[in-house]
């Protein structure tokens, strides 16, 4: 079967409650994974108008290892390329706590506004072996650290749990609107098992 949209697992999934295993060789088959996880953000884009994708981790096409995809160019008219980060780990946080809204490919329908370190340092493998460190600030320290949760089975949700003001939805016109914290978050069966 071809990887595509449908391929993207989704809350109730207990796979993205759990930590995913670390990469030792970068073989075909983690080469292969990568495509298959461009492949299935790629064809998820093309089928929303007000969304782009800028990441996604392998638990979220339900292979619990530690691999990730970065968007290059977070622009949705631009033809899409990603980085692929093998082992990602987030080796220091620094700047400020800032809070932004937060989407994920793996929770419909919920969006949330997310504290997030404004600045990180981070150290990963690139798929020919090679340690890659950098140090991340703005969308793409908040594109990354979110990736690394999925990674440790922590999805965006946990970090705004008690928060009632910090739950929206995105509307048919690609608005956020405010969701109703007790009626559709708070004991809500689908993010909280």
């Amino acid at each position: 079967m071809a990887t595509n949209k449908d391929s993207i697992i989704t809350l109730p999934n207990l796979h993205l409650r759990k930590r995913s295993k670390r990469v030792g060789i970068i073989t075909d088959d983690i080469k292969k994974l990568v495509e298959d996880m461009e492949l299935a953000v790629i064809d998820w884009d093309k089928s929303r108008d007000h969304e782009v994708t800028v990441a996604l981790a392998a638990v979220q096409i339900d292979h619990l290892l530690r691999v990730v995809i970065v968007r290059d160019d977070f622009d949705h008219g631009t033809p899409a390329k990603y980085t692929p980060l093998i082992n990602p780990e987030i080796v220091k946080y620094e700047g400020k706590m800032e809070y932004d809204y937060e989407g994920c490919l793996s929770i419909r329908s919920v969006y949330g506004y997310v504290p997030r370190y404004s600045k990180i340092r981070v150290k990963a493998t690139d798929l020919e072996g090679k340690i890659v460190r950098f140090s991340a600030t703005g969308f793409l320290s908040r594109v990354i650290q979110h990736e690394v949760d999925h990674t440790n089975g922590i999805l965006f949700v946990d970090h705004i749990k008690d928060a009632p003001d910090a739950f929206y939805e995105l509307t048919a016109k690609g608005e956020l609107e405010a969701l109703d914290y007790d009626k559709k978050i708070k004991n809500s069966r689908i993010l909280w098992q």
